[in-house]
């Protein structure tokens, strides 16, 4: 094949496209510029997509023996990733970049231009396996559990999985890989893994945030509605989240409370016990098949909802144009904006962002 390995700089991307050359492939590498005006050194994991990672990616191609290019994405990948990322949390939602990031730039327009160029298969150093089943190209999970990006995957359709290669989705560890590295003289061999949000190298989201949108105080309310504390800006808070609330009005049963429910329109976020973020029902409208959609309306299958939780077996239900998850135990914490993926065993069926949740515990409890 004519494979387009995207580079990113790490040690991943770096032995996937070695693979890729070993298997006889005509292999391109190419790293994408994603920041017009991205800083020149990475702070150690934090952030990718540095000069820093151009450099390193370009040293691995040139190890290799392969061509490697750099391509501009910056305007894309602000108005797909950090456009919605902000217009997301404004919504009082919590978006999932990488899934973003995934879904409109490394499957989307990397892919769609690898097409026009007359490669084959864009690459990647994604742990995930392909398989072909009867019905096509099927999405699994990887061989190392610990590793395995299904997950952040979960966004491809059937169109771009014909088009995808994952040369590292049966490796048994990361160990592996960088071992691998080592010996083929790949100077990222130790290069530290990238954490958090690439485009907030720092990690300082809320700060991030509070940059973009603004700051405006409001109300923390429990679930009846009634006013125990004040915050300085709602999109500070996720669901889930117990420290950072400085609640003026202790809980009549002196228990932590846990932000339930983010609310952008009235500017106010509401807490309560932690049984409360116990979910008994998701539901959304934009959702995607990796491969063949299923053939009944409602099935048996496992639903995760981070990229590092545990499946839950749950039932998935089609009612007009809402997908619905019941899990057989409730999901802890769950928040609009999130991605649900779908899996039957190891295998990504599909994946919806969450629009709405029903609390396992009702209000009055």
């Amino acid at each position: 094949m004519r494979v387009l390995a995207a580079m990113s700089g790490g040690v991943d991307s770096a032995v996937a496209a070695a693979r890729a050359v070993d298997a006889g492939h005509e292999v391109v590498g190419v790293h994408l510029a994603l920041s017009r005006a991205g800083g020149t050194l990475r702070a150690g994991s934090r952030g990718c997509c540095t000069i820093e990672d151009a450099m390193d990616a370009r040293r691995a191609a040139d190890r290799l023996g392969i061509p490697f290019y750099v391509w501009d994405f910056s305007e894309r990948f602000r108005e797909d990733v950090i456009d919605d990322f902000v217009a997301e949390y404004q919504a009082g939602r919590t978006p999932n970049p990488c899934m973003r990031c995934n879904e409109k730039i490394k499957f989307a327009a990397l892919l769609e231009r690898a097409l026009e160029l007359g490669f084959d298969a864009v690459c990647t150093g994604h742990y995930a396996l392909l398989v072909d089943g009867p019905d096509g190209r099927e999405l699994h999970r990887a061989s190392d559990a610990a590793k395995d990006q299904s997950y952040v995957l979960g966004v491809l359709t059937a169109e771009q999985l014909a088009h995808t290669y994952f040369p590292l989705g049966t490796t048994p560890s990361k160990a592996e890989v960088r071992a691998e590295a080592e010996e083929r003289g790949l100077t990222v061999a130790q290069k530290p893994d990238s954490h958090d949000i690439c485009f907030i190298p720092d990690g300082d989201t809320r700060g991030w945030l509070a940059d973009k949108v603004g700051a405006e105080a409001g109300e923390i309310v429990d679930r009846s509605g009634a006013v125990v504390g004040t915050h300085a800006g709602a999109h500070a808070f996720t669901v889930g989240q117990r420290r950072g609330l400085q609640l003026g009005v202790p809980a009549s049963d002196g228990k932590p409370r846990f932000v339930l429910e983010v609310r952008p329109v009235d500017n106010r976020v509401v807490v309560g016990p932690k049984e409360a973020l116990a979910t008994a029902e998701i539901g959304g409208g934009r959702f995607t098949w990796a491969g063949r959609s299923p053939r009944e309306r409602s099935f048996v299958c496992e639903a995760q909802i981070r990229a590092h939780a545990d499946p839950v077996p749950a039932r998935a239900e089609l009612r007009d144009d809402e997908i619905v998850i019941v899990p057989e135990t409730p999901f802890d914490g769950v928040a609009p904006g999130q991605t649900a993926v779908i899996y039957d065993g190891t295998r990504v069926i599909g994946q919806f962002t969450i629009d709405r949740t029903v609390s396992a515990v009702p209000a009055h409890a």
